[in-house]
């Protein structure tokens, strides 16, 4: 009966006996697709031969130079990409068990072989191969989840706001190109005076140098605002900090930053080449601001940055936000600022959980702030 075997393969045979050998080689022949084979007369001769573009190994479990599970040990530590297939005497049968045990795909006893149960066999040890690698590649996907979000959670801040008048929402979500936590990074403080100072900012690139540099910016931020240095101050020790923490000098920094005064009506922002916030006020919503304040960060040496001032009222909704939400796929098109003005119009008032679903697969990581205060 042909065996079905559809596809050709590069299979290594490690086997001393000639006649073994012979039989196995006549019994492939006829497969569907007869696999290449390569014979090898012992351990020292077979282990050189286990190349990346083997897809099964059938050896022996007694050679000359390594008998039992020495020699299957030696050939799983050469060759794990490869499927192995454990080849024993009927004394030896017992032996065969172990061997699948000890990471074998599957064994068979030589006496007991046919062209139907090889091909058989070779097809399962390969699918059985490639379920383990999958599972491995499952469970080390797992961890890694696991990993990154131990990592967001203990890099990522907890606001320090002691006033319950407005409402604070943040989301971060990496990008889909993204492995770990990238350089998109936020805070929110409350100064003993009662204002409420937000950044949102983006360190070009990703991975890890950038996710730390992002988080030394942050801290960094967070001191100079608790120590009331702010403004231009402020900003010239971030870009000094940038300076020298950056692994590379085109590495720069765009960052949005807004003081609330205690009395919560007014707003004063500095967008450092950054994307404008969206306000709600009166029913209206607006990307505030015609321009930035000046350029990012780690550009310019003598840069300088103009503050707006926005007023706020009684009831208002303002988001920061990095690129990576303006930057995300509609239908084929990016966003844009635009666009975000215009979904949240459409919707109406904003909702981040229900905006991000909207925006559809994010390209890019995404930071967002989102603070609101209802009219008493």
């Amino acid at each position: 009966m042909t065996a079905s075997l559809s596809e050709t393969l590069t299979l290594v045979l490690i086997e001393d006996d000639d006649g073994d050998a012979f039989l196995v080689e006549e019994l492939l022949k006829e497969a569907e697709a007869p696999p290449r084979i390569t014979w090898a007369r012992s351990l020292a001769e077979g282990l050189p031969k286990l190349t990346a573009d083997v897809q099964c190994v059938l050896v022996d479990l007694s050679l000359p130079d390594a008998s039992g599970l020495e020699a299957l040990e030696q050939v799983l530590a050469a060759a794990p990409h490869a499927a192995v297939l454990v080849l024993t005497g009927i004394s030896e049968a017992h032996v065969g068990v172990t061997a699948v045990q000890a990471g074998a795909q599957d064994y068979l006893v030589k006496q007991d072989i046919t062209a139907r149960l090889l091909a058989r066999s070779i097809r399962y040890s390969m699918e059985r191969k490639r379920a383990e690698h999958t599972q491995r590649m499952l469970v080390k996907a797992e961890a890694t989840a696991q990993e990154n979000a131990r990592l967001e959670r203990g890099l990522l801040p907890v606001p320090l706001l002691s006033e319950d008048v407005i409402q604070h929402t943040t989301r971060y979500l990496p990008g889909s190109q993204s492995a770990l936590l990238a350089g998109d990074f936020y805070d929110t403080v409350q100064t003993k005076d009662g204002s409420v100072h937000i950044v949102v900012g983006d360190v070009c690139g990703h991975g890890p140098d950038e996710a730390a540099l992002g988080v030394a910016l942050r801290i960094a931020w967070r001191t100079l605002v608790l120590a009331g240095q702010t403004g231009d101050v402020m900003l010239r020790t971030m870009d000094a900090l940038l300076r020298v923490e950056r692994k590379a000098p085109e590495i720069y920094t765009t960052l949005c930053t807004a003081t609330l005064t205690p009395d919560l009506t007014h707003a004063e922002l500095r967008v450092v080449g950054h994307p404008p916030p969206v306000l709600i006020r009166d029913g209206a919503v607006t990307a505030v601001g015609e321009g930035p304040s000046g350029p990012p960060l780690g550009i310019f040496h003598d840069a300088e940055w103009h503050a707006i001032d926005v007023p706020l009222g009684e009831e208002w909704s303002l988001m920061l936000y990095t690129d990576g939400l303006i930057e995300a796929a509609v239908e084929q098109d990016q966003l844009g600022v635009d666009g975000l003005v215009e979904l949240v119009r459409e919707h109406g008032h904003v909702d981040l959980d229900r905006l991000i679903r909207h925006v559809g697969t994010l390209t890019d990581d995404l930071a967002v702030v989102l603070v609101q205060r209802r009219a008493p």
